[in-house]
């Protein structure tokens, strides 16, 4: 079996948001393969950064999803650091993933969201993160949980809601050129 590619390896920590449209991509191209080996993008630092460099030139997007700074994942610091890096002029959400560590923290930007979807994140997820399926933690009811505390703190009508970390926001009330 051929080792996934560097950039497929990345886009399972690139962002939620991104995960369907990184699951397509996996599916209908080829991708070079270059190893990435789980646990140490610390170790990887230079290779996963020149795949941020590439990725900078291909995409201009409006909005970025990425994993926040104190991620306790070393995997997951080291991708939230390279997304300010090398987008630094971009509306980025710091999303969060439940594990062991216990990292949850409280989120200032939330995404109320419908019955409907949060039954489609959750698809999406078991679907796209095939490398998590193996952990006892990894379901539909952790995700469904999540999303409905979060839907909680912001008052929800529909009981569920997305939740991010937002570090700067810029608002688009005034010309940016005098």
């Amino acid at each position: 079996m051929t080792p996934p590619s560097l950039c497929t390896r990345l886009s399972e920590r690139i962002g939620v948001g991104k995960a369907a449209v990184f699951c397509r991509l996996r599916r209908s191209r080829s991708r070079k393969n270059t190893a990435c080996r789980d646990s140490y993008f610390p170790d990887q630092w230079a290779e996963i950064k020149a795949c941020f460099s590439d990725l900078s030139k291909r995409i201009k997007p409006d909005l970025i999803f990425s994993h926040r700074p104190d991620d306790r994942h070393q995997d997951h610091r080291v991708i939230s650091e390279l997304t300010w890096c090398t987008f630094r002029d971009h509306l980025i959400l710091e999303y969060e993933i439940p594990k062991y560590e216990g990292d949850l923290g409280n989120p200032n930007w939330y995404l109320p969201i419908s019955k409907r979807y949060c039954g489609k994140k959750i698809t999406t997820l078991l679907e796209c993160f095939d490398s998590q399926l193996d952990k006892p933690w990894f379901d539909a009811e952790l995700f469904r949980s999540l999303m409905r505390i979060r839907g909680i703190e912001c008052n929800s009508r529909s009981r569920y809601a997305e939740a991010f970390y937002s570090r700067k926001a810029t608002f688009g009330f005034l010309p940016s050129k005098n």
